[in-house]
C-alpha cells in the first residue's frame, strides 16, 4: 500500500495534533500517551514496502535520519544561543556537551535533548523500520514470527531489567514492533472495510481502548519506557490506533488533519518553538508571567502553534523539502 489515502492521513494528523496538544499538558494526557504514539508506529506498519532492498533502507535514511540530523543541530543551536537561558532551562544546570551529544545519542530526555526532546522519535522510527525490514527476510514463517515476537519481549524485558536508556531508543523500537507489525497485518483489512462496518468496528476498539486505558493503572510515556503494565499497554495502544484509523475511515472528512498528517516531520521538530514565541509574546507585550491555561485555551493554543508552523511549512517544502522527509524529484 503506497498511494496516499485520505482517511490515513487524516489519522496521522489526528496523531501529530494529539502530540503537540499532550505537550501542553492537558487534563486527559495520560489517555492520550495511552494510544497517541501506537497510532504513528501502527500507520508507517500499513506502509511498509513489500519488498525492502539496501536501496530502499539507504533511501529511507535519507527521508528520516538526515531531516532529523539537520532539524538536532538547528535546535540545538537555538538552544545553545537562546533557549538555554530562558525559561525552565534556565534554571536547571544542563551541560551543553551531553545535549551536544544528545544530538548523536538520540534518545530523549531533558538531560540529553532539552533542544528538542519529541525529535527521539525518528531514530527510534528508522531503527524500527530496519529491524522489520531485516526480520522479514527470513523465509520461514514460523521462525520469522518467532523472532517478531523475540524482539518485541525484548523491549519490554529491557525496561524491568535495566534503567539505562538505549542510544536511539532501541528498546522502544523493539516495543513498537509490536504496533507496527500489526498495521502491517492489518492494512488489507482495514482497506476493503466498508465505511459502515468501520464505523461498527470503531465503537468495538474504542470500547477495548478504553478499557485497557482504564484498568492500567501505570503511566504511559513511550519514550520514557513506561508502559504500566505490558499486556494492558499493548491492547489499550493497539485498540486506540485501530479505533483511529477506523473513524477516518468511517468519516474521512477533516481535510485539514490530511494536511498535518503529511508534514509531521517539520511539526515535530517547530512545534515547541512556536510555544516559546507564544510564551515571549504573552511576556514581553502582554505582561503575563504565569502560564496557568485553561483547557480550552490549552485546545486554541496547540492550533495557534500549528497555524504558527503552516508558513514554515510552505517554506520547507518549497525551498528545502528533504526537511520534511522529502527528496527532490529531478
Amino acid at each position: 500500500m503506497k498511494e496516499r489515502l485520505e482517511w490515513i492521513d487524516q489519522a496521522r494528523g489526528l496523531s501529530i495534533f494529539l502530540v503537540v496538544y499532550g505537550h501542553n499538558f492537558p487534563t486527559y494526557e495520560p489517555y492520550i500517551y495511552s494510544f497517541h504514539v501506537p497510532l504513528f508506529f501502527f500507520i508507517a506498519g500499513i506502509f511498509h514496502p513489500s519488498e525492502v532492498r539496501f536501496k530502499g533502507i539507504i533511501k529511507r535514511g535519507k527521508t528520516v535520519l538526515l531531516p532529523y540530523f539537520i532539524w538536532a543541530s538547528l535546535l540545538f543551536l537555538f538552544w545553545f544561543f537562546v533557549g538555554r537561558k530562558y525559561g525552565k532551562s534556565a534554571t536547571q544546570d544542563l551541560s551543553v556537551i551531553d545535549n551536544f551529544i544528545g544530538i548523536f545519542y538520540a534518545q530523549g530526555g531533558q538531560k540529553y535533548m532539552d533542544w528538542g526532546i519529541p525529535m527521539w522519535f525518528l531514530p527510534c522510527f528508522f531503527v524500527l523500520f530496519l529491524v522489520f525490514s531485516v526480520v522479514r527476510k527470513i523465509k520461514n514463517q514460523f521462525l520469522c514470527n518467532g523472532i517478531m515476537l523475540l524482539c518485541i519481549l525484548i523491549g519490554f524485558g529491557w525496561t524491568r531489567i535495566s534503567e539505562v536508556h538505549l542510544p536511539w531508543s532501541v528498546d522502544v523500537a523493539l516495543v513498537a514492533l509490536s504496533f507496527y507489525l500489526a498495521g502491517n497485518l492489518l492494512k488489507k483489512w482495514l482497506n476493503q472495510l466498508t465505511k459502515k462496518k468501520a464505523a461498527i468496528a470503531f465503537v468495538v476498539f474504542l470500547g477495548i481502548n478504553i478499557l485497557g486505558f482504564y484498568l492500567n493503572t501505570g503511566k504511559v510515556d513511550m519514550y520514557r519506557s513506561l508502559y504500566g503494565n505490558e499486556l494492558l499497554f499493548f491492547v489499550s495502544g493497539l485498540a486506540g490506533s485501530i479505533a483511529s484509523v477506523l473513524f477516518f475511515k468511517a468519516v474521512p472528512i477533516f481535510k485539514f488533519l490530511s494536511y498535518l498528517g503529511r508534514h509531521t516531520i517539520v511539526i515535530l521538530a517547530t512545534h515547541l518553538r512556536m510555544l516559546t514565541a507564544i510564551k515571549l509574546v504573552l511576556v514581553f507585550i502582554f505582561g503575563i508571567t504565569v502560564f496557568e491555561f485553561t483547557e480550552i485555551e490549552k485546545v486554541l493554543l496547540s492550533v495557534l502553534q500549528l497555524i504558527m508552523i503552516v508558513p514554515i511549512i510552505w517554506f520547507v517544502n518549497k525551498y528545502i523539502p528533504i526537511l520534511d522527509g522529502q527528496i527532490k524529484k529531478r
